[in-house]
């Protein structure tokens, strides 16, 4: 009979071929390994706590104890309790009595009572001055530029009315010159030149009008300057036109006109110096009060009145003539 396919023998362990595993092996702890597990597990025993962390610990437990009722078995409750207060209710007869504990306001950092108050005084104070800084500041840049157009709306008055004094004098000079010769009966027809102030040594004209013609002279001279290098580029400076006439040869710079008046540009001018260092305020009242009392003008009505009267003329000021 043959054997069964499952046979008892077969249930049994084959321990001749079960692999058994090896015991693990457990790694021996070093002297060093162990003094620092050592003082990592007292370190985690006795460590100090974080401030945060103190802080929240406190923070917890301020709310369970404030979020826990009152006691009422202490002698605090009890006597209230006498006094005629009830749980829920207000402490004493007012309508409008606190039914809510007063909440807590804790005091952080060391500083004195009243330390957060100066703080906040000395910072709104800060503040303040800050605002009224720029305030200032801002205010003081418009000032400057109010005064910036003021002096140039000024400046423009004074040339006008150095033209006009200048006007007036060469009129005066060339009517008294006329005059003159026709006493002596002199036939002079030569005519009116408009640059009989330039002709004049500078220190002699009128301080007044002085820097006005100063000024015409050094732009006159830029002028002919330009003039004479174009020309120096543009024309072979040998070349002379026998058919140019004087006023020609003085449009391209062919004639030296190299003047006294030119070369008194560069001399020192005390006088001028001294009324240009005026204020341009003061500058304009004396050409006022001088074209006034010479030729009985008024710089403001533009008119030249007949009689030192001068009748009609509101004032002297600008804002008397409104």
């Amino acid at each position: 009979m043959a054997p069964s396919a499952t046979s008892p023998e077969d249930d049994e362990d084959d321990y001749m071929s079960m692999a058994i595993p090896e015991p693990e092996k457990q790694e021996k702890e070093t002297s060093i390994q162990r003094r620092v597990r050592k003082q990592r597990e007292a370190q985690l025993k006795g460590r100090t706590k974080s401030k945060a962390e103190r802080e929240n610990e406190e923070r917890e437990a301020r709310e369970a104890a404030l979020a826990t009722s009152m006691d009422t078995s202490n002698k605090g409750f009890k006597m209230m309790t006498k006094l005629g207060y009830k749980p829920g209710g207000t402490l004493g007869q007012s309508e409008n009595a606190r039914t809510e504990p007063i909440e807590l306001s804790l005091k952080e950092g060391r500083g004195g009572i009243g330390m957060d108050s100066e703080k906040k005084r000395k910072f709104r104070e800060h503040v303040e001055h800050e605002a009224k800084r720029v305030k200032a500041e801002e205010g003081d840049y418009r000032e400057r530029l109010r005064q910036e157009r003021e002096e140039k709306r000024l400046e423009g008055q004074t040339f006008g009315a150095m033209k006009v004094a200048e006007k007036l004098d060469t009129e005066s000079e060339e009517k008294a010159k006329a005059e003159h010769d026709e006493a002596l009966h002199v036939d002079t027809k030569e005519p009116i030149h408009s640059d009989t102030q330039t002709k004049k040594p500078l220190k002699s004209i009128n301080v007044l009008w002085r820097q006005l013609v100063r000024h015409r002279i050094g732009r006159e001279r830029e002028r002919r300057i330009r003039n004479e290098l174009q020309q120096s580029l543009s024309r072979n400076p040998a070349y002379d036109d026998p058919e140019e006439d004087e006023e020609d040869k003085q449009a391209i710079g062919n004639v030296d006109k190299t003047a006294v008046a030119e070369i008194e540009l560069e001399e020192e001018d005390p006088e001028l110096d001294e009324f240009i260092g005026l204020p341009i305020a003061e500058r304009l009242e004396r050409l006022v009060h001088y074209l006034r009392d010479t030729y009985h003008y008024c710089f403001w009505c533009k008119f030249q009145y007949p009689d030192d009267t001068m009748d009609g003329c509101p004032g002297i000021t600008e804002d008397e003539h409104g």
